[in-house]
């Protein structure tokens, strides 16, 4: 064969591939080597199909590297247990301070059951619009699928707000019993709350208070995840702990894990903060310099 022959040959398959993303009856979601990875990660550019890239290297993470979060890490795993054995479980939001290991939990959960079928889908906000045909993609595999939203708020008015309140429990069709949606964020509503807001409250003639539609709104979305799961800022000693575990993790000696507290405090405060991301970069930068 030619090249010239060739070339022509290349322009027509992609212009054919371009049609088929417009032609009526496209598939609006492309179907990925499911064989490929245990994560994907939903892509869309333009007007061309959305498509599922598979994640060529998982986070390594392990349940027992997330700690001192353990009643949060119990109601999870509970709950992704549930899921992969094909009973019962609920969509989880998972919110609180920044650092305190709500996304490790989830990345910790897919390692943990991924050789029991789950697999873990990665969403971007403003890639939520297209839910419906992602859950229709994958609502007739084997495979259980979390679809993963992280760090997730909304502004007033934005289109992968309503999307994913309709997916939740509002839409006239059943969600696939193979899909679950876990999302984290640093505002328990998911939505920005202002100060004139509270004016939107009435009050009864017997006193009681009760919060007017802006409030109802605001709080609808976040009351549709069936299991909400809270994270607090960590006191002194739960960041050492952290900061302990992962020193171990890369492999420093246990005295040196103990002579290293006063600089992980004066780490933690340089930079305003105790939590776990804070003291997980410490023992990189600590486990990096000693074999310098």
């Amino acid at each position: 064969m030619s090249d010239a022959l060739e070339r022509v040959l290349g322009r027509v398959e992609a212009l054919l591939t371009r049609l088929e993303a417009v032609l009526p009856g496209a598939s609006a979601v492309a179907e990925p080597d499911w064989g490929a990875s245990v994560a994907f990660r939903y892509r869309r550019r333009g007007s061309a199909p959305g498509r599922l890239d598979p994640v060529g290297l998982v986070a390594p993470l392990q349940l027992a590297d997330v700690c001192e979060v353990d009643a949060q890490k119990e109601k999870i795993v509970r709950n992704t247990q549930q899921f992969v054995a094909g009973r019962s479980a609920n969509n989880v939001l998972l919110t609180g301070a920044r650092g305190t290991g709500k996304s490790s939990l989830i990345k910790a959960c897919l390692n943990a059951f991924a050789p029991q079928g789950l697999r873990l889908i990665e969403v971007d906000k403003a890639d939520l619009v297209d839910l419906p045909d992602l859950i229709d993609l994958v609502g007739s595999r084997p495979e259980r699928f979390i679809v993963f939203c992280d760090d997730l708020s909304f502004d007033e008015g934005e289109s992968g707000y309503k999307a994913l309140k309709s997916i939740l429990d509002g839409s006239v069709s059943a969600t696939s019993a193979n899909v679950l949606i876990y999302a984290t964020s640093n505002r328990r509503h998911l939505l920005p709350e202002y100060m004139k807001d509270n004016l939107s409250y009435t009050h009864t003639d017997d006193g009681e208070v009760h919060p007017g539609e802006v409030i109802e709104e605001k709080i609808s979305l976040s009351e549709r995840f069936g299991l909400w799961v809270s994270f607090y800022p960590f006191s002194q000693d739960e960041y050492l702990a952290i900061v302990a575990q992962w020193l171990q993790h890369f492999g420093v000696p246990k005295p040196e894990v103990e002579a290293a507290r006063p600089q992980a405090l004066v780490w933690a405060l340089e930079r305003g903060s105790r939590s776990g991301r804070v003291a997980y970069q410490f023992a990189r930068d600590f486990a990096g310099a000693r074999l310098a």
